[in-house]
């Protein structure tokens, strides 16, 4: 069978995917898209395995935009589909598109990967590792806008610090995307998780985090009363100031 421009795969909204509030967990839904995109990627030759034991090199996503109509809940059976579109030299996009089983869109999602040079912790060319042969790359986007600069609209106040450790780490030795988002969802109250939820959301990952990094976790709410109700997080190094991820949601 010939590799597919579009990979589609059905999940079920397990127990353990839910939250308190019985909806489908924002961080599992991240873990969702890094599942598909490799099974994608596996399907064309580019998997996991392949890159790190052929290249010595593996996917990295950078930076993530999210737009949510509703989040599923506890035993909805869901689909995902994804694609990516032309690379550029040192980046390429990746889309998804989440439905329910009657085929309406749950959330539409554009991603950005890179290609980390595992030893030497730098990106490569994408066009040295992806081969002609590779599917057609379709030229439509499941998000029709641009990935947006991100910085606080007022000023910024500690929340609360995370020490990284084992259980934080994925095989390429760094904090997985989707645990950045349990940490984004632990600088709001039970309360406030009651009374919002995110309408979008964009995340950069900036700088790895790896095992013993401590990651100060900073929130500005300037604009949550507004009528964008939007709010901005960072978490950054404070012994070298590296900024390890920034993030912007939107809440409805």
């Amino acid at each position: 069978m010939n590799p597919l421009s579009i990979y589609k795969k059905n999940y079920h909204v397990d127990y353990g995917h839910a939250d308190y509030f019985k909806r489908l967990k924002l961080s599992y839904l991240f873990n969702c898209f890094q599942n598909i995109a490799g099974l994608h990627s596996e399907s064309t030759n580019l998997g996991i395995e392949k890159l790190q034991n052929e290249y010595g090199v593996a996917w990295v996503m950078v930076r993530m935009m999210l737009e949510i109509n509703r989040m599923p809940g506890i035993n909805e059976d869901i689909s995902i589909e994804t694609w990516p579109v032309s690379p550029k030299k040192m980046m390429i996009e990746r889309n998804f598109i989440v439905r329910d089983k009657d085929g309406h869109i749950l959330v539409s999602a554009i991603s950005s990967w890179v290609i980390l040079d595992l030893q030497k912790r730098q990106m490569v060319k994408i066009d040295s590792i992806i081969s002609p042969q590779y599917p057609e790359f379709l030229e439509s986007k499941a998000i029709d806008r641009k990935f947006e600069k991100l910085k606080p609209a007022g000023e910024l106040h500690l929340v609360y610090k995370k020490l990284v450790g084992f259980s934080d780490l994925d095989i390429n030795g760094h904090v997985n995307n989707a645990k950045y988002i349990d940490y984004i969802s632990d600088c709001f109250s039970l309360e406030k998780h009651g009374k919002y939820s995110a309408k979008s959301i964009q995340i950069n990952y900036v700088n790895e985090a790896v095992a013993g990094d401590t990651i100060s976790l900073y929130k500005d709410t300037e604009e949550i009363d507004g009528s964008c109700k939007k709010v901005y997080i960072e978490g950054i190094n404070e012994i070298d100031g590296k900024v390890f991820f920034q993030a912007h949601i939107q809440v409805q």
